[in-house]
């Protein structure tokens, strides 16, 4: 008996022994795969930060058109929410090597420190992808008040713009009204034709004295209409024009009408009315 139990106790220690480095094999595997994906959990954290770098150049080169802006807001917007979607699955993959670790019998005290350095590191990620978030919408708002403001100046300057033009056209207008004035050169019969003067037996010609048809006259500057060729034989004028601000000249029997002080001439009406006969 005793016989059977020494020549099998030489076989059971193999075995224990065999299955030992078996166990020590896998433990081995595992930490080596562990510390292989905690390499890569390093690298994609470290990408994610260049993410965010990247993301927040992007805001630093907004556009100042809104409509740009606004485009430029939605595409940096679905960048954030992608950058945070890919730091979120990190922190789930060290939470799940943090377990393993724990449940783990090798107490590797390098691997818990980096992977307590990496929780650090990814919930600062996160942090500043919030900041980034709240930075980009406030700016989204100040965007939409400011092209608010710059819509509401624009119909202001708009409004004024076309008060301006409006009041520049009524400048004009009243300006060529002021400085209108009316002339004709005929004879008495025309004019009398015209209804323009009236006559009578044993009667002064005069002008009527009532607004004229100013189709029948010849429309003018008063700045403008220095002087006037009023051609031969006698000539008259029937509206009444202070002396001294005209003068009749003539020269190898053509006469002209000089106006020397066109505000006085034109100062008692703005009508100029001439008989030739």
């Amino acid at each position: 008996m005793s016989l059977t139990v020494a020549s099998c106790t030489p076989a059971t220690n193999n075995e224990n022994n065999q299955s030992l480095m078996e166990i020590s094999k896998q433990e081995l595997a595992t930490a080596l795969e562990e510390r292989d994906q905690l390499l890569s959990l390093v690298r994609d954290v470290a990408a994610g930060i260049e993410q965010i770098k990247q993301l927040e150049g992007l805001m630093d080169r907004q556009v100042a058109g809104p409509n740009e802006s606004a485009r430029q807001h939605t595409r940096i917007m679905a960048d954030i929410a992608k950058v945070r979607g890919n730091i979120e699955q990190r922190k789930a993959q060290l939470a799940a090597l943090e377990h393993n670790l724990q449940e783990s019998t090798i107490n590797n005290k390098e691997l818990t420190e980096t992977i307590n350095a990496l929780r650090l590191q990814i919930d600062s990620q996160l942090e500043e992808i919030e900041s980034l978030k709240r930075q980009l919408t406030s700016a989204n708002e100040h965007i939409g008040t400011l092209s608010y403001t710059v819509d509401s100046l624009n119909l202001t300057v708009a409004a004024i713009a076309d008060e301006r033009d409006s009041a520049r056209s009524a400048s004009v207008r009243l300006d060529k009204e002021l400085n209108s004035c009316y002339y004709i050169v005929a004879s008495k019969s025309e004019l009398k034709k015209l209804n323009i003067i009236e006559t009578g037996f044993l009667r002064n010609t005069k002008v009527m004295k009532r607004e004229f048809d100013k189709s029948s006259f010849i429309p003018a500057d008063k700045r403008e209409l220095m002087s006037l060729v009023l051609g031969r034989g006698k000539v008259k004028l029937l509206t009444n024009h202070p002396g001294a601000s005209f003068a009749i000249t003539d020269k190898d029997g053509v006469k002209t009408l000089r106006i020397n002080d066109a505000e006085s001439f034109w100062s008692l009406t703005g009508y100029l009315v001439i008989q030739t006969d």
